[in-house]
């Protein structure tokens, strides 16, 4: 049997959109185990509660943002908008780097309190919580490149109302890091 050219670009976008959710469920099953074994680590006696750093709240706000703009150029190019596109793929970069930026300085607001990752001035929430979000923030790096393959793409003019799979594949895989975020953001927030 003979496949048109249209049913093989069918066929060929629901198995890039089924390894995205394999790839999506693996990155949840991690984060289930750790934040699993951060709720068992709660009762020990070393256990010391922390306020979130307020740039963990900057950086939130970043990333959700970041989701919109990321969903409207998405939008804006089934409509062959190009320009639009452009802008709002380069904001949604602009906040991506801006969320990093925020969560480094996260980081030394909770070293200023005297939250180590390591050491003998650590404890152990504290060393959860640089590995949740270095965990995130290495899973974020994957995003990164795919918001860089998206824009790059784009610029190349390989995406129109007719092309879209790249940037519906990176949209889906962008939205689910920002929700994994706000997960992760609450629970610790809400788990501290």
């Amino acid at each position: 049997m003979n496949m048109t050219a249209q049913e093989y670009k069918e066929r060929t976008a629901r198995s890039k959109k089924m390894l995205l959710w394999f790839a999506m469920i693996s990155i949840i099953m991690v984060f289930a185990g750790l934040t699993s074994a951060y709720v068992v680590s709660k009762s020990r006696p070393d256990w010391k509660n922390f306020d979130m750093p307020i740039a963990f709240f900057m950086s939130t706000v970043a990333l959700l943002i970041s989701s919109f703009t990321f969903h409207f150029a998405k939008k804006a190019i089934k409509k062959d908008n190009r320009q639009q596109t452009s802008m709002l793929l380069i904001t949604t970069l602009v906040l991506a780097i801006l969320f990093v930026v925020f969560q480094f300085e996260g980081f030394k607001q909770l070293i200023a309190m005297g939250l180590y990752p390591t050491g003998a001035s650590s404890t152990i929430n504290s060393s959860f919580l640089y590995v949740l979000v270095m965990v995130h923030l290495i899973h974020l790096a994957g995003g990164l490149i795919s918001l860089f393959i998206v824009i790059y793409n784009h610029f190349k003019q390989k995406y129109n109302s007719g092309q879209t799979l790249g940037i519906e594949l990176g949209a889906m895989f962008w939205h689910f890091l920002d929700f994994l975020w706000l997960y992760l953001f609450l629970f610790l927030y809400f788990f501290k």
